[in-house]
């Protein structure tokens, strides 16, 4: 692998955040996020610290249901996607600062609980990570988060990415499956958060969802243009970003329908104490 494909597959700049808040939140990160803040609100946190919070999907939803004084840090690599996160008004204040989660600028055992929606996947040292986490946490506190199973449990990226293996034979862009389907296996998992120091057991509860769009585009547009797919697609020569976009399109037209579509999606949710 490239030695910057992780830098690469992290890039979340240019017109990724809008269309990614627009498109990808409603689609497949809303539920999950939904599901986490409720998680989050049941352990009775007072300070919680966000790593990878994107475009505040999660931020969003744990101000709904936490109790006002409980403290909101929001912090993400890409300070697009923050700026980006802090249009919408979330009708309380939220701590948004750019940070690198593999070192965090906070002191030790600092928070309640660490929250990161579909984030771990992307850190170039997982292990590294889980050991910053576990460093600002309190103890008794917890790591919660959740990562996507395996894309062919995830229809409409699994059509995707098979549509562009046929149109790039030589080369298939394969950002979907490396990288956000990437980091799904239960003993993998347990052993990275062993090695940062977890000494407790994780839980894991797996959780199917239902991913629904208006038509075929929609989730073509938002994985081929709102996701660092994008970068590797306008990389490949042979067919352009629209003409990639629109392939992916028919493909998923092609399984679902040409109408209103409706796919499968599935991801692991965990939680281990400090």
């Amino acid at each position: 692998m490239d030695t910057d494909t992780p830098r690469q597959d992290a890039n979340f700049a240019g017109r990724i955040p809008d269309l990614y808040d627009r498109l990808l939140v409603p689609m497949l990160f809303a539920s999950y996020a939904a599901d986490l803040a409720q998680r989050t609100a049941s352990l009775g946190p007072s300070r919680i610290l966000e790593t990878a919070a994107g475009t505040g999907a999660v931020t969003r939803a744990m101000a709904q249901v936490l109790p006002a004084h409980v403290d909101i840090v929001a912090t993400d690599l890409n300070q697009a996607m923050l700026d980006r996160a802090a249009m919408t008004d979330i009708g309380r204040p939220v701590t948004w600062q750019q940070a690198d989660a593999l070192q965090l600028p906070f002191d030790d055992a600092s928070f309640d609980i660490v929250v990161c929606q579909f984030g771990a996947m992307f850190f170039p040292d997982k292990t590294a990570a889980f050991a910053e986490a576990r460093r600002v946490l309190r103890s008794g506190g917890a790591l919660l988060f959740n990562v996507w199973d395996r894309i062919e449990e995830n229809e409409f990226a699994d059509t995707t990415t098979a549509a562009l293996s046929r149109l790039f034979p030589a080369d298939p862009p394969l950002f979907m499956k490396r990288t956000p389907h990437g980091y799904f296996d239960w003993e993998v998992i347990s052993h990275d958060l062993a090695a940062a120091g977890f000494d407790a057991k994780p839980h894991f509860d797996t959780v199917t969802q239902r991913s629904c769009a208006s038509s075929a585009d929609v989730p073509a547009l938002a994985f081929c243009q709102g996701t660092p797919l994008r970068n590797e697609i306008e990389a490949r020569s042979g067919a352009s970003l629209d003409e990639a976009t629109s392939a992916c399109a028919a493909a998923i037209a092609a399984r679902f329908g040409a109408g209103p579509v409706d796919g499968r999606i599935q991801a692991h949710v965990i939680v281990v104490r400090r």
